[in-house]
Parts: C-alpha cells; sequence; structure tokens
C-alpha cells in the first residue's frame, strides 16, 4: 500500500492506494480533509413498471450526462454490446452489457445527467 497527499481545486485528500496480485493499481479510496460543498438534490427517476427490474444492474462508472440510448426494454443483446452513450469530462463512453440478456429496463433517459454507480439499466 502506498499513501499519497492530494490536493484537487484547493481540496486536499489522503489517499491509500493498494497494488493488486498482478501489479495492477486497484480503485483509490480518497478521505476528503476538506469538507466538499453539499450537492444539490436531484430528482429521482422516473420508476420502471412493476415487474421490470430485472436481476443485473448496468451501473454508470463515473459522473456524467447521457448522449444516446442505443437498447430499449425487450431487446436480446450480447456481452459487450453498447446499451448507452455516456458523456464524461468532453468524452463519449460506451456503456456496454455485462452478459447476454434481455433489456428489461431503462432507468435514465437521453440528456439526463446521472452519478457515478447509479443505476442505468437492468438485465435479465
Amino acid at each position: 500500500m502506498k499513501n499519497y497527499t492530494i490536493t484537487v481545486n484547493g481540496n486536499v485528500y489522503d489517499v491509500t492506494v493498494e497494488e493488486g496480485a498482478a501489479g495492477v493499481a486497484a480503485a483509490p479510496v480518497a478521505a476528503p480533509k476538506a469538507a466538499p460543498k453539499a450537492a444539490a438534490p436531484k430528482a429521482a427517476p422516473a420508476a420502471a413498471p412493476a415487474g421490470a427490474q430485472g436481476g443485473v444492474k448496468v451501473n454508470s462508472p463515473m459522473p456524467g450526462k447521457i448522449l444516446a440510448i442505443k437498447a430499449d426494454a425487450g431487446k436480446a443483446v450480447k456481452k459487450g454490446e453498447v446499451v448507452l452513450v455516456l458523456e464524461a469530462m468532453k468524452m463519449e463512453n460506451e456503456i456496454v452489457a455485462p452478459q447476454d440478456g434481455t433489456i428489461a429496463s431503462i432507468n435514465v433517459s437521453v440528456g439526463a445527467t446521472v452519478e457515478a454507480g447509479e443505476v442505468l439499466a437492468t438485465m435479465n
């Protein structure tokens, strides 16, 4: 494990990075020293119809804006097929299906702003 102190936009963070077995660094865990500004509460996305939620969740890997929805509910998709396009830091990121299956629900709309970890879609 390695410890770093990083300053971003005037906020100071202590970061611990743990190296994986293959020598690949794991995701850093940041603990802010200075309290960041509180985020404004956002409106909850429209709920999918009852019974439309699938067992496999497709989560947003980062905060951003939904640019396009490439697969509609009910569409069969293969592992790695593009489901949504997410813009983050002026780059288009393809959000792909984690496995073969059927899209059960799309929980966002084009133009929506999403946070990291937010459920974008579900699959069966």
